[in-house]
């Protein structure tokens, strides 16, 4: 096909003005699909769109190229409206090879576009993908779509001519093509993925040169092809003044554990042991040295959550973070830190499973485990983070009660709310509570006329114990794992103070619930349907609980912080309801617990697809579920 002149060409394009759209990049994981979704996501950043994202990642560290097991994809929702989700429906899917198209075909909506790489649709990468009866740009497959066949491939082979690089550094360049095309299509700027490529590669001049020489050809054939007659523009959301950044939730945690670290002038030390998806928190953290934070990557979990305890021990912020199968792997050391009564705050990132299960998928399958997963009574506050921007305040917070209480604490992340990103208003120091952290003094008590220190004397608000440093002249006490003599902390196998020390530790937990703000109700705060949540379902149920107020139906929705304890004006907001829905991606886990606690018909609805929940989903089952209860 002759292209016609630039300036004819230009002047046939029409813009087209868009609220919202949905963006997914595709292909094996080779291809850059995560880097090509994290540059979009900056430069729509820039833009001032507000969005939300969904990396999806294969299992595998390098499956076979071409096969639908080794598929990477990026998906993104932007626009001018509150985005809440990544999308139901994808508007414009980039498939740069027949496997990629293959697995994400059914998430374009109808009337959908789609990019593919013309060029990797050969007879072997069908064969691969799965596709035996023909090639589907050909067999009529695509028919409800827009379908762009884009050479993808020759055009990157010829444009980086010259430049001296291999043809695997060239094969590996094609998605800067891609990524130039789709930045033109919606009216994206260039200059934040320039920058990144001149910063990312500044000891490889020459692979600067050519990326960005690449990029702008992408970009520029969007503007001169007849392929595209359409380039859409979606204006900046109205946000919240202040300044902003589009952050990850795994860095939002790590900016959280930091800032807590900050405002309570405590080291915070970060012990580690590598597993999917909690091991960027690591990496994450080793940046803050400047900090005084000092993080250590331990030979096992048992190890690093024992470092952990005993950084807090001498009168630092220990903090460790796992996934679903290295949780399993601290219980014996949470319980420790249990009956020490310890500030130690342990961050779950769970992921499919159970065992190695789906290690790069997301899932919500350890809450009960955070809840009972420890031998004998040995409560703790449990925490979720709903959003990646709220995994800041979600750690912060986590900190603030682990410290305020003496207590470890659980806080509940996810792999689709710890690797997702959002635009974060950076909050100023002054906006953040403050913590009120105090070491035990030379004594606390008199017995017999003199002076001495009693570890396990409560304070009257929090019933936490007193904090104290080794090797302060005058406190000193035995501490370990056996039951504690009430207040003078001594070995007691007594079974009435056994029983009494149980109920304390219970009752201490209990008592973070008189800190617990009071419960936000999005909706109606009385009606047909409460819907309640916890951690990274809050986006996608606010955005049905607004499809069903527009459908005339009166649903609220909470979303859940703490677990446990459960907010006190819980009990009062189920009684404004005439019914209740639980979305969970589990099996139903929180369902069991509000059941057991209320006695109430708490309705799951259950998703353990690797994959986080549609609003569609959640509408059809609350006009289900309200049909039903009417």
């Amino acid at each position: 096909m002759e292209s016609l002149p630039v300036s004819t060409v230009a002047a046939t394009k029409s813009v087209e003005s868009l609220n919202e759209v949905t963006v997914l990049f595709a292909g094996d994981s080779g291809d850059g699909m995560q880097l090509t979704g994290s540059q979009f996501t900056l430069a729509t950043a820039f833009a001032q769109n507000d969005l939300a994202t969904l990396p999806d990642f294969p299992a595998e560290i390098r499956a076979p190229a071409g096969t639908t097991y080794g598929v990477s994809g990026f998906q993104l929702h932007f626009g001018s409206v509150n985005v809440r989700t990544p999308g139901d429906e994808v508007d414009l899917l980039v498939a740069m090879n027949p496997a990629a198209l293959k697995v994400n075909l059914e998430r374009v909506r109808r009337g959908g576009a789609i990019i593919v790489n013309v060029n990797a649709f050969k007879p072997h990468s069908l064969k691969l993908a799965g596709y035996k009866d023909g090639n589907p740009l050909e067999e009529g497959e695509l028919q409800d779509y827009r379908v762009f066949e884009v050479e993808l491939s020759r055009m990157t082979e010829e444009a980086l001519k010259g430049f001296g690089l291999d043809k695997k550094a060239v094969d590996r360049s094609k998605n800067m093509f891609a990524l130039g095309l789709t930045l033109w299509l919606y009216s994206r700027p260039l200059k934040p993925a320039i920058e990144w490529l001149s910063k990312k590669f500044a000891k490889r001049p020459e692979l600067v040169k050519a990326n960005i020489h690449l990029l702008k050809k992408g970009y520029h054939f969007g503007e001169t092809t007849e392929d595209f007659v359409v380039q859409y523009e979606v204006a900046p959301a109205r946000l919240s003044p202040g300044t902003y950044r589009a952050i990850r939730g795994v860095e939002a945690l790590a900016l959280g554990l930091v800032a807590a670290s900050s405002k309570s002038s405590l080291d915070l030390f970060y012990g580690s042991y590598p597993i999917t998806p909690a091991s960027d928190l690591l990496h994450h953290l080793s940046r803050y040295k400047n900090f005084g934070v000092k993080t250590f990557q331990a030979e096992d979990e048992i190890a690093a959550i024992g470092a952990a305890i005993g950084a807090s021990f001498g009168g630092n912020l220990g903090v460790c973070a796992t996934s679903g199968p290295g949780l399993t792997l601290k219980a014996e050391s949470t319980g420790l830190a249990v009956m020490m009564e310890l500030p130690v705050v342990i961050i779950g990132v769970q992921r499919g499973g159970p065992s190695t299960g789906l290690p790069t998928k997301t899932e919500q399958s350890d809450l009960l485990q955070a809840m009972y997963g420890r031998n004998g009574e040995a409560p703790l506050p449990v925490l979720s983070a709903s959003t990646p921007g709220d995994c800041f305040y979600a750690a912060y917070e986590a900190c603030m009660v682990a410290i305020r209480h003496m207590t470890p604490v659980i806080l509940l992340a996810d792999g689709y709310v710890a690797n997702g990103a959002e635009p974060w208003r950076i909050p100023s120091s002054s906006e953040l509570g403050g913590f009120d952290v105090s070491f035990a003094g030379m004594t606390n008590r008199k017995v017999d006329g003199k002076d001495v220190f009693l570890p396990y004397v409560r304070d009257s608000s929090t019933l936490a114990r007193p904090w104290a440093k080794p090797g302060t002249p005058g406190l000193e006490h035995r501490l370990g794992g056996l039951e504690k003599q009430h207040e003078t902390g001594d070995v007691s196998y007594d079974p009435e103070n056994h029983e009494f020390m149980t109920n304390l530790r219970a009752s201490k937990v209990e008592r973070v619930g008189q800190f617990i703000e009071p419960t936000e109700i999005y909706g109606h705060e009385e009606g047909d349907l409460l819907i309640v949540g916890w951690g990274s379902t809050d986006g996608v149920i606010k955005t049905a609980v607004d499809r069903l107020h527009n459908r005339g139906l009166k649903v609220g929705t909470i979303q859940l912080r703490y677990i446990n304890p459960l907010p006190s004006d819980l009990g009062a907001i189920l009684g404004r309801f005439d019914g209740y829905l639980v979305p969970e991606m589990n099996k139903g886990q929180l369902v069991r617990i509000l059941r057991d606690r209320f006695l109430l018909p708490f309705t799951a609805l259950n998703k353990i697809q690797g994959q986080p929940f549609k609003a569609s989903e959640i509408v059809e089952a609350a006009i289900n579920h309200c049909e039903e209860i009417n």
